[in-house]
């Protein structure tokens, strides 16, 4: 994957996700999905959650990637000791932040996530993009003990694809 590659991805993301979100009926927003807990609303928010989240963590990886290996392995560490309860918060979270934002927003959310993931993917040299940090293996199947920052920029469609699948919305099915 490289940097134009995952520019084209966040690109393909937000126009999906705006097509699933313009085509599904408030019943079908609310029917279960396949293999999770939540319904399709809840799973909507929480892919947009993943990359919420992948604003931050170039943040983390920024810093961590200029300090010893050993202080991100160490982190890395202490973040997969509280797997369990960012399970849980990542659970939770997802149940209301639809309901909370209302449709429109969340849509709104993701166009802003993602262009601004897009500008800051090409303002990252080379240098920048090849620096990187241990992660927690426990919080998501996508970590790799040890990722770049292109890596982490990948990461969130990696997320969403893998969930995308996982709705029963008829649009989801189609596309």
């Amino acid at each position: 994957m490289d940097q134009d590659q995952i520019y084209a991805e966040l690109d393909r993301v937000r126009d999906d996700f705006r097509g699933l979100l313009d085509s599904a009926t408030v019943g079908e927003l609310r029917q279960p999905t396949n293999g999770t807990k939540w319904n399709n609303e809840q799973l909507l928010f929480h892919m947009l959650f993943g990359y919420l989240l992948v604003r931050n963590l170039r943040l983390i990886v920024w810093g961590f990637s200029r300090l010893p290996d050993s202080a991100s392995r160490r982190f890395a560490f202490v973040l997969n000791a509280g797997t369990r309860p960012f399970h849980v918060v990542n659970y939770v979270g997802s149940l209301f932040g639809a309901r909370v934002l209302g449709y429109a927003r969340i849509q709104g959310l993701m166009d802003r996530v993602v262009t601004g993931l897009q500008r800051s993917l090409r303002a990252q040299s080379d240098e920048s993009l090849a620096r990187g940090m241990h992660f927690p293996v426990g919080w998501d199947p996508y970590f790799r003990d040890f990722m770049t920052l292109l890596e982490v920029y990948h990461y969130p469609t990696q997320h969403y694809d893998h969930h995308r699948r996982q709705l029963t919305l008829a649009s989801a099915r189609q596309g």
